[in-house]
């Protein structure tokens, strides 16, 4: 394994609720417990829980999922806080932090948001924190969000830039047929997310939940395009999560066509509608080009066009050769009024401060002569 890994780890609402039974507590101390053993082999970890609405049901006294929008907004805000209480208050046996992160879908489908959720997620796992996310049921009104937790989990693991989702449920993993009614159905190991043959794996939620396998599939593929690989399997023993970082094969694994880093820089590369110029001074370009290194304001000269923070900048240098491309943590005017600046002073500048880089590394691929 890597030395260090970064995982999104999605548990669904019949697990956590025992299939509606109320929060089963000694579970998720369970998990929790083998979370903080990944974490002490180097994996970050972040949660995407399922079980706001199962948990406001059963504080509520109600047996049957409702139809309206309005009382599925009551029990996610009902049963949000204990299913916090709950997260937090297990973590913090181990002295550790979490973080509530409450996602809509315009959230990660508007740039700045999109953004900003990333710069948050990823400074909470720097300060050690462990994120825990759920969609905002509360305030969501089109029949109720992405769909699934699944969904969102896997667009949570390309936010961050995951190498693995892994996604918890009461089942063993995708089979070739349904073990429910056919016997002789095989558990698939391993398989590429891209693979068509897998599509015809479909299956329904349950009372509480609504996703079935076919959501989970459709999850490895949004996970895959990050580069993250995927494993489905049962939570019901903790010890998989131990099983997974021993490199052992409980469950289906989904592989991406590409890795993390491989993916992000071939959609950096290609990703040919420029907003604006920077242009470097020699030293900037000597960094960026031969040291990997982030751009910072104080090695920009000259900013051209017209950008908005998250769009894509070409860098430049001096003679107008370009040698990278990235996504601007500042726009335009804010960039122009930081050339030059050592990062210390941005936010005396300007008053705040987004990142310390105009473009950070892991944003931004350094161009071949081809792709100049």
């Amino acid at each position: 394994m890597a030395d260090r890994q970064r995982w999104v780890i999605k548990i669904g609402s019949a697990l956590l609720t025992n299939d509606g039974k109320g929060l089963d507590c000694a579970l998720m101390q369970s998990w929790v417990d083998r979370m903080v053993v990944l974490r002490e082999c180097g994996i970050e970890v972040v949660v995407v829980s399922s079980g706001a609405v199962a948990e406001g049901m059963t504080r509520l006294g109600w047996s049957r999922r409702p139809d309206s929008v309005h009382e599925l907004q009551a029990a996610a805000a009902v049963g949000q806080m204990g299913l916090v209480q709950a997260w937090e208050s297990r973590f913090q046996k181990h002295n550790l932090h979490t973080a509530q992160v409450l996602l809509t879908h315009d959230d990660l489908s508007d740039r700045k948001r999109y953004l900003n959720g990333r710069s948050t997620l990823l400074t909470l796992l720097g300060f050690g924190v462990v994120p825990v996310v759920n969609e905002n049921d509360t305030v969501v009104t089109d029949e109720i969000r992405f769909g699934d937790n699944d969904t969102l989990a896997a667009l949570v693991a390309n936010l961050v830039e995951a190498d693995r989702l892994v996604i918890l449920t009461d089942q063993e993993g995708l089979f070739d047929a349904d073990p429910r009614s056919n016997p002789d159905a095989r558990l698939i190991r391993e398989a590429q997310a891209s693979d068509p043959a897998i599509e015809r794996v479909a299956g329904g939620g349950g009372l509480l939940g609504r996703g079935g396998m076919a959501t989970k599939v459709r999850a490895a593929r949004l996970a895959a395009r990050s580069g993250a690989l995927t494993t489905i399997a049962s939570g019901r023993s903790p010890e998989v999560l131990i099983e997974l970082s021993d490199g052992k094969g409980p469950g289906t694994t989904l592989l991406p066509d590409t890795s993390p880093m491989n993916a992000r820089k071939q959609w950096l590369a290609g990703h040919l509608q420029m907003r604006g110029r920077v242009v470097l001074d020699a030293g900037a370009v000597r960094r960026v080009r031969d040291g990997g290194s982030s751009l910072l304001p104080v090695g920009v000269v000259d900013v051209f066009g017209q950008f908005s923070r998250g769009e894509m900048v070409a860098c430049e240098t001096e003679q107008g050769e370009r040698i990278a491309c990235g996504l601007a943590n500042y726009d335009a005017a804010d960039a122009r009024r930081l050339c030059g600046k050592k990062s210390t002073e941005i936010a005396d500048v300007l008053g705040f401060m987004n990142e310390e880089e105009l473009i950070h590394r892991d944003n931004m691929v350094v161009l071949d002569a081809g792709q100049a």
